[in-house]
């Protein structure tokens, strides 16, 4: 199986290096023209399915991608991305960002989900499509999901490497499971 994973194309609140956790938020025209982009990237491989979180900016990427495809797009949400809380809308400067994503700390926040609880989320829809026969998968998603993808297929990465990892938007990682 080959699952092709999307960060969604960008927003203004990541030209603006703001945190957006379960904000909302749709493309701005950059994003959209990336998202543009990818589809014609990808345009030539047979997605069996496609899987999206439902949070807009991720949705309008998803739909960019399939509108030559005519799939079902699998909206779930367990592929949004963490709920950032009390850290939503913040710099990552304004607050010790590694420390956020330190899985082996497993840091409580009063409003923000926990670290391990996000990559239990995030493990268990991996569990699930893993467990099936397609071919070729797309996951159309957010950084912070990324990053529990990549841990998932490669192991945990060490805590102070986890935060740092950081794929573009609208860029494609490719696993083999």
């Amino acid at each position: 199986m080959n699952i092709y994973v999307v960060r969604h194309g960008q927003t203004e609140w990541n030209a603006l290096k703001k945190m957006q956790g379960s904000v909302d938020i749709e493309l701005n025209e950059k994003g959209l023209s990336q998202a543009k982009d990818t589809a014609n990237m990808l345009s030539d491989i047979n997605f069996d399915v496609i899987f999206c979180s439902p949070l807009k900016r991720a949705k309008q990427t998803a739909e960019i991608i399939n509108s030559n495809r005519n799939l079902n797009i699998n909206f779930d949400y367990r592929l949004r991305e963490r709920n950032y809380g009390e850290f939503e809308g913040t710099s990552k400067l304004s607050f010790n960002y590694n420390e956020f994503w330190a899985y082996q700390k497993n840091l409580n926040y009063e409003k923000a989900e926990n670290v391990q609880e996000f990559f239990e989320r995030v493990y268990n829809f991996l569990d699930e499509i893993t467990s099936k026969n397609y071919t070729n998968v797309l996951i159309v998603c957010h950084a912070g999901v990324e990053k529990a993808i990549e841990c998932y297929f490669n192991g945990l990465m060490p805590d102070e490497e986890i935060g740092p990892f950081l794929p573009d938007n609208a860029s494609v990682l490719k696993y083999r499971k």
